[in-house]
């Protein structure tokens, strides 16, 4: 019996701590209800462990209309609001019945970005073995599946079956939006009505802003993109609709924010994915989870010096028409969208 239970013992598999820690990444996260009290009102929010503060000041901003960068948090026997907003919730005591006490104004500023957080990362500072690795965490996967069951696309005009689509970006992409003027048309981009206009003969036009949708809303009108004669917007989406990331290099963990397209093509799968998706955006890091997609645009600012030289939307225009008859847009290399427009044009008058 002895020898019958050594050898029993003998065959007990031993634990792999890294497997164990796999299938742990790998289990969805437990969701949690928070309530946020304001002006007197609860409000409830959904939020997981390996959401960030930032991620739950975007929940609270979504049902109070706070921005989070004006959000003050303050909880029982716990400096809330001294916690980065990197911080993930798991790592916060928060208790069940027991609610946060929010402090801020619903003000006529609307710029929601953390363009000014020492924490937020360079965009030069990112590396291609880094965007490999985030996309494919799945820690991120299930932010976006979850952002895109949450977050509702204003649908302005109806997709068009068979038209590629384009996502833009607004501030220095579309719109110099620090330098002084007058009236924002002085601000704009030369030649964006008529880049649009050539534009929405072969894509859907979406604008995608790091700013709240109505920011989004005045700034396109203010522009006269919105109920232009000349195309139509078929969609417009805010900083809501974004995920937070985390990069890590020699020089730390960094945490910020991106654009998952993914959470268009969840919504509209009969008609955009991953092949015929193109984002132009100044920033490289908000297409950190669609790399293969994203065209990192030349940033439109000091409007006054630059109004007369500025040709970035006549030359992406011509790159635009010449790519739409290609069937995948997601094999070709957007970094050198400059040298294929001319290898292009050089093609052309060699017909």
């Amino acid at each position: 019996m002895a020898e019958a239970s050594s050898s029993s013992a003998a065959a007990t598999p031993t634990l792999d701590p890294e497997a164990i820690a796999a299938v742990a990444e790998a289990a969805p996260p437990e969701e949690m209800t928070l309530v946020a009290k304001w002006k007197g009102k609860d409000y409830t929010v959904q939020v997981v462990g390996d959401d960030t503060l930032w991620e739950l000041k975007r929940r609270i901003c979504e049902v109070t209309g706070v921005l989070p960068k004006r959000q003050k948090l303050l909880y029982p026997k716990f400096k809330l609001n001294e916690c980065k907003d990197s911080e993930l919730i798991s790592s916060i005591p928060f208790k069940p019945n027991v609610k946060i006490n929010m402090i801020g104004t619903v003000e006529d500023e609307i710029f929601v970005d953390q363009e000014d957080d020492p924490e937020i990362l360079n965009d030069y500072e990112i590396g291609q073995n880094e965007v490999t690795a985030i996309k494919d965490k799945d820690v991120y996967k299930q932010k976006l599946n979850r952002r895109a069951s949450q977050y509702k696309i204003k649908l302005l005009n109806p997709c068009r079956k068979g038209k590629k689509l384009l996502v833009l970006d607004i501030d220095y992409t579309l719109f110099d939006h620090r330098s002084a003027a007058e009236n924002p048309i002085e601000l704009m981009r030369p030649y964006l009505h008529e880049f649009l206009s050539a534009a929405y003969s072969e894509y859907d036009i979406m604008i995608w802003s790091a700013t709240s949708m109505k920011w989004v809303e005045m700034k396109m009108d203010q522009l006269g993109v919105l109920g232009n004669p000349n195309y139509k917007i078929a969609a417009l989406m805010d900083h809501l609709a974004m995920i937070t990331v985390q990069s890590e290099n020699l020089s730390g963990k960094k945490t910020f924010d991106c654009k998952p397209l993914g959470v268009i093509w969840a919504q509209f799968p009969e008609y955009y994915n991953e092949t015929n998706t193109i984002m132009f955006d100044d920033l490289r890091r908000n297409f950190v989870m669609n790399p293969q997609n994203g065209l990192v645009i030349k940033p439109y600012k000091r409007t006054h010096s630059n109004r007369s030289t500025d040709q970035e939307l006549v030359k992406l225009t011509q790159y635009l028409l010449t790519i739409a008859e290609l069937e995948d847009l997601s094999k070709l290399d957007h970094n050198a969208w400059e040298s294929f427009t001319e290898e292009n044009a050089k093609r052309r008058r060699h017909r």
